[in-house]
């Protein structure tokens, strides 16, 4: 037994049987890099409280209000749409008779899109057949150098309108502002100013409706429309159906201080609205451009409607 524990003793490896100084000087150093650690914990932790102490008593940063509006650009180029608005609420401030309406459009900026159509239709909710403000699509050119070009063409609000000498009835007439007007309630659809009018820009109001193939009628078509501020519903046998219509400068959006529908929408800010009896107006400074024209001059009418070239 005896020999057995001793060989036993004898079989343990070498490092169990290590030097009992070597294991505790050992033991001391792992035991002395851990409390250097933990001094250093210690150390750290209190340089820290001050700021968390300081950060305690700070009040929280108040809430946001909603960020303001961009600033303006910095180029300071202004949409002609706010000076032409400004302009427009200027101009009503006149007696009627002092206000000379005109249109500007600058051809090197018509796309094509016709959303001046679109608009026009929408805002006096105008029939099949009744365009008051068609774009004319030309191709120019000889192949293979072809293009086209685009002509915006509505009332051209003339001078010397040669549509209301032959009105029999006097329904077309010219304001006091030189917008071409027509009388709904005076109109007898004799067509007469259709047939006159050389820039074709008179429509008849036969009475169709988009939904006349359908079993219902679109509530929209039931809409009224404003034009010359008199809220109207199509209906058979009731004004506007069988009168002339024509483009007006939306003369209901302006004397509600609001420029026409086609002026708005225009995406390329080619149209242009204004007063030309103020020579300070952004129309009245691009009549008097040398590239300005108008259409059919040589007949006299007098257009306000003007092109640049």
């Amino acid at each position: 037994m005896g020999e057995d524990g001793k060989s036993a003793r004898t079989s343990v490896p070498p490092t169990v049987t290590a030097d009992p100084s070597t294991l505790r000087r050992a033991f001391l150093k792992s035991l002395g890099a851990g409390a250097a650690t933990m001094l250093a914990l210690d150390v750290l932790e209190e340089a820290r409280a001050p700021t968390r102490a300081a950060a305690a008593t700070v009040a929280p940063p108040p809430a946001q209000s909603a960020a303001p509006p961009p600033p303006l650009p910095s180029d300071g180029v202004q949409d002609p749409l706010v000076r032409m608005q400004a302009e427009l609420e200027q101009a009503m401030r006149k007696p009627m008779d002092q206000r000379r309406w005109g249109m500007v459009i600058d051809l090197r900026k018509c796309i094509g899109c016709s959303a001046c159509t679109i608009a026009c239709v929408a805002e006096n909710k105008l029939p099949p057949g009744v365009v008051y403000r068609p774009v004319i699509d030309e191709e120019i050119g000889e192949y293979p150098n072809v293009t086209r070009k685009f002509l915006p063409r509505p009332c051209m609000q003339c001078d010397n309108p040669p549509c209301v000498p032959v009105c029999p009835v006097g329904a077309t007439y010219k304001r006091a502002d030189g917008v071409v007007a027509i009388n709904y309630d005076q109109c007898i659809g004799c067509r007469y100013c259709v047939v006159a009018c050389p820039y074709n820009a008179r429509s008849f109001d036969a009475g169709e409706r988009y939904t006349d193939a359908t079993p219902a009628v679109s509530a929209v078509e039931t809409l009224p429309a404003y034009e010359y501020g008199q809220a109207r519903t199509r209906a058979e046998g009731a004004s506007p159906v069988g009168n002339a219509r024509k483009c007006h400068f939306c003369v209901h959006r302006l004397d509600a201080g609001m420029l026409p529908a086609c002026v708005t929408t225009c995406i390329g800010r080619a149209t242009y609205f204004g007063d030309t009896s103020d020579p300070e107006s952004m129309v009245a400074e691009l009549v008097g451009k040398p590239n300005v024209t108008r259409l059919k001059e040589e007949l006299g009418t007098q257009p306000r409607v003007y092109y640049l070239l």
